[in-house]
């Protein structure tokens, strides 16, 4: 397939990562466009202070307004631009609520500034045209405020929780813009990713990313394929070995025959995981959605149910002023900074205790959250290995054991290679070199020493392979919390080394808070059973899943998520990205790929698991006050909408829109000191 496709899915990347950047605003399960909030919110600041300055408040004139000839024409002027300059993201988010039956916030400050726009339009125009009907009151100054507020509430809440890029743009980054392909007369031709065609032939510099995934056919070199573990892993690569574009060639030459370009390329197929995780995570509705969706119906109904009573009782223009101070009170400029404010409190506080907050829809997420899925080594492991036994079989000694899987592992930097080589250095040991050295997909790696054939298995390969070895020491190995390499020379095994991981120090209280949540820990990891089964023993915890491949993390995911269960998955790979996207929240380990983390809905940047519980109580507290300030930004409309509509009119009781303004301000007062009041101790 023509490698079009492979800049097809760059440009698919940069399109994605364009409409979620700081442009765009989740709502009501939708990405709506927002434009340049910044921009929008300043030119409605600046827009709106002759509109204060100059028309009254709900009828009510403040000492410091002020009018001359053709004020009134100027207010028109300067609300009509704000009106379809600013209000513009909101009518249009209110469009797409509307197309998918889900009314929400957009639909609640669409209704809201709609009615005032057009009601203060027809108040303009009767006062000026129309002598015989009464002086009508205009919504100016609610129009122009309630604009500027909510822009400024969403620019905001946007950007606490914006970054440099998403996950989609950094798999774009990752493949390079051109490709050296090899012509048949032995030159280099420079053409784009997009002319690149299956089967050709391209060469890969020192240093430079490989465009795309394929085979090698010529030269020999140590890649990078860190996107792929999340670790600085470099692999020999030599003829006959599998590349993935992306990855990040290391001194020598390469040229390699592509296999995979386009939708079939590796990146391509994690992309696609992470936009369908993303978008199916996106479906969820936010609490300040559901009450602008509550107060939206709530407002339509007394709206009208007002405009047919005061119709029939007091004529036309007292039922059109009746209905539309209910609807204009309806959308507080409160509760365009309820969520907001707490948010950037949230955030603030998240930095402070090495926690980025990516999603602010993780923090209502997080209540529901029953189970936390999570790597041991190097998440509940220090993941330092040190080398505890080397056995030798048959005629092989200790030092021969070591010395091969050291020259094996000698340009590897996993956990495990680190352990080996540190042991070998001890000892002092000559190392032979290691040639054709290419890495086993979740088993090893295997090469060729003094022109023989070698390879490093685990116990589940030999199984597998159906291979003789000491199962008996192997259990007992692998029972005290050992993770064993065994060493093959063609299909003979020579030996075994066995390596223990260290519990970080805070990893059982970290487990024990869990529970104490209620929450229940699993533990995933490549390492054996036996292995796996002690760290998990001590520990405490009880569900853990071993000898798993690095793409088998999605399907655990999904597994639990079958059986109901809301999950929490804690990664810092590539491979990681889909299940990060895909469960209810992802958490990235700081120390992890760019991708991963940029997948996350939260960071953890010390790397430390601990700081989930952080997030949790971070979570806690941040809901306590999201709930609190919905009630102060919107709960006053319990009182104020009958009030307005005239429910007590008979005993001489009716809200007045200047009360109705006072009230409004005063809650968006005490929204904004309850936010400041967050903490998290």
């Amino acid at each position: 397939m023509a490698a079009k496709d492979n800049m097809k899915m760059a440009h698919d990347m940069e399109s994605m990562d364009h409409d979620m950047s700081g442009d765009t605003m989740m709502h009501g399960g939708h990405m709506m466009h927002m434009g340049n909030l910044k921009q929008k919110f300043w030119v409605a600041l600046i827009l709106t202070i002759p509109v204060i300055l100059l028309t009254p408040m709900m009828g009510l004139h403040l000492p410091f307004q002020f009018t001359f000839p053709g004020s009134d024409w100027l207010v028109l002027i300067v609300a009509t631009f704000l009106f379809i300059y600013g209000g513009k993201p909101f009518l249009q988010g209110a469009q797409m609520e509307l197309t998918e039956r889900k009314p929400a916030m957009m639909m609640l400050i669409a209704l809201g500034i709609s009615v005032a726009y057009i009601y203060s339009v027809w108040a303009f125009i009767a006062n000026h045209f129309l002598s015989t009907v009464p002086h009508q009151m205009d919504f100016f100054w609610e129009l122009a405020t309630l604009i500027t507020i909510m822009l400024l509430g969403h620019w905001l809440e946007m950007n606490a929780i914006s970054s440099a890029g998403s996950a989609v743009e950094k798999m774009a980054a990752l493949l390079p813009g051109q490709a050296h392909v090899l012509q048949a007369d032995g030159s280099l031709q420079d053409i784009e990713l997009a002319e690149l065609q299956a089967q050709q032939q391209v060469v890969v510099k020192a240093g430079e990313k490989i465009p795309a995934d394929g085979r090698v056919v010529a030269g020999q070199s140590a890649v990078n394929e860190a996107l792929v573990t999340g670790e600085a892993k470099l692999i020999e690569k030599t003829p006959g070995a599998q590349v993935i574009g992306g990855a990040v060639n290391g001194t020598g030459t390469l040229t390699i025959e592509v296999t995979g370009t386009g939708e079939t390329g590796y990146l391509s197929q994690v992309m696609k995981l992470v936009q369908q995780a993303q978008q199916h995570k996106s479906q969820a509705e936010n609490l300040a959605d559901k009450v602008a969706g509550w107060l939206f119906y709530a407002a339509t109904i007394i709206g009208l149910v007002t405009f047919i009573v005061w119709l029939s009782l007091s004529g036309l223009n007292v039922a059109l002023e009746r209905t539309v101070t209910v609807l204009v009170i309806a959308c507080p400029h409160a509760l365009g900074l309820a969520i907001p404010l707490v948010v950037a409190r949230s955030t603030a506080l998240g930095a402070t205790h090495g926690l980025l907050l990516r999603n602010r829809n993780a923090l209502e997420a997080a209540k529901q959250i029953d189970t936390v899925l999570m790597d041991k080594t190097g998440t509940l492991t220090e993941g330092n290995f040190k080398v505890k036994s080397v056995v030798a079989f048959d005629q092989e000694s200790q030092d021969d054991i070591l010395r091969l899987m050291a020259a094996l592992e000698a340009n590897a930097s996993h956990p495990l290679a680190v352990g080996i080589l540190a042991a070998a250095k001890a000892q002092k040991l000559a190392l032979p070199t290691a040639t054709d050295v290419k890495q086993l997909s979740g088993v090893g790696l295997q090469g060729r020493i003094d022109q023989v054939d070698y390879a490093i298995v685990t116990a589940a390969y030999l199984q597998q392979k159906q291979l003789d070895f000491e199962q008996t020491l192997y259990d007992e190995l692998a029972a005290q919390g050992n993770s064993i390499s065994f060493l093959l020379r063609g299909e003979q095994v020579l030996g075994l080394i066995a390596q223990g991981d260290q519990i970080k120090p805070n990893a059982a209280d970290f487990i024990q808070h869990l529970k104490a949540r209620g929450i229940r820990p699993v533990m995933l990891t490549g390492d054996n059973q036996a292995a796996a089964a002690l760290v998990a023993q001590q520990l405490g915890i009880d569900d853990f899943h071993a000898q798993l491949l690095p793409e088998d993390k999605t399907k655990m995911v999904a597994q639990y998520q079958a059986q109901g269960q809301r999950v929490l998955m804690v990664g810092d790979g590539v491979n990681d990205a889909p299940s990060l996207a895909a469960a209810e929240i992802g958490v990235a380990i700081g120390a992890g790929t760019d991708v991963a983390i940029d997948s996350a809905d939260v960071v953890l940047v010390r790397s430390d698991p601990a700081d989930i519980i952080n997030f949790l109580n971070l979570a806690q507290r941040t809901m306590r006050k999201m709930v609190q300030n919905l009630w102060w930004g919107a709960g006053y409309n319990i009182v104020a909408l009958p009030l307005a509509a005239g429910i007590l009119a008979p005993i001489g009781v009716l809200l007045s829109p200047a009360v109705g303004a006072v009230l409004m301000s005063l809650s968006t007062i005490v929204v904004a000191i309850n936010a400041l009041t967050l903490k998290l101790k």
